[in-house]
């Protein structure tokens, strides 16, 4: 992978994704569609690179050809984040967005890029605390730590900046975190055809 400028939207994919696997659905297919759905996603955002960041075997498999699979740690919280910016190699602007997050509008993405015009981070907060999405000018800096199931990322990345106009706050939405979650999904909604695929009788 060379470094570039401009904007990189990179998807997260951990282990972790599996625990939210309902009932009777296997946990490994379950992180599989959520990722390739949330990849989809990413991947269809104009003038915006995508790429996968993962610690999960095999998932290159559902990427585009030319994505770039950058192997990451299987970390949590701000550890997480912090070595998901460090592996993208990139100046310019960077969003990283968890892979649980299947039916993400890819219209809160640009809202997180364009609050980057102010701002140095800029959070999509998640339903029940936590972050779906974030995103930052790289290289993040040293007050800009915090994990994507961090309660309230906003305030406690505002307690650390500088000043607290520099972290921005976008639209919120849901991810995939527990079993019960999958209720969140909204079938009349597009997108997300893995994952429905997966969850339909």
């Amino acid at each position: 992978m060379t470094s570039e400028p401009g904007r990189v939207a990179a998807v997260v994919v951990t282990s972790s994704t599996s625990a939210a696997a309902p009932p009777g659905v296997d946990p490994g297919e379950f992180l599989r569609a959520a990722a390739e759905d949330t990849y989809e996603v990413v991947a269809g955002l104009d003038l915006v690179a995508p790429v996968l960041l993962t610690s999960v075997p095999g998932m290159d498999e559902i990427v585009w050809p030319g994505t770039p699979v950058v192997e990451i740690p299987d970390l949590s919280g701000a550890a997480l984040v912090e070595a998901a910016f460090a592996a993208l190699p990139y100046g310019g602007q960077a969003v990283l967005v968890s892979g649980d997050a299947p039916d993400l509008p890819p219209l809160l993405i640009g809202k997180l890029f364009r609050r980057l015009g102010r701002a140095r981070v800029a959070v999509c907060p998640a339903a029940g605390g936590g972050a779906v999405a974030i995103a930052a000018h790289l290289p993040l800096l040293n007050w800009a730590r915090v994990g994507f199931d961090d309660p309230d990322p906003v305030r406690n990345l505002r307690a650390a900046a500088p000043a607290p106009r520099t972290v921005a706050a976008g639209p919120g939405w849901h991810r995939l975190r527990a079993p019960g979650d999958v209720g969140v999904l909204d079938p009349g909604l597009e997108g997300w055809d893995n994952t429905r695929a997966l969850l339909s009788p």
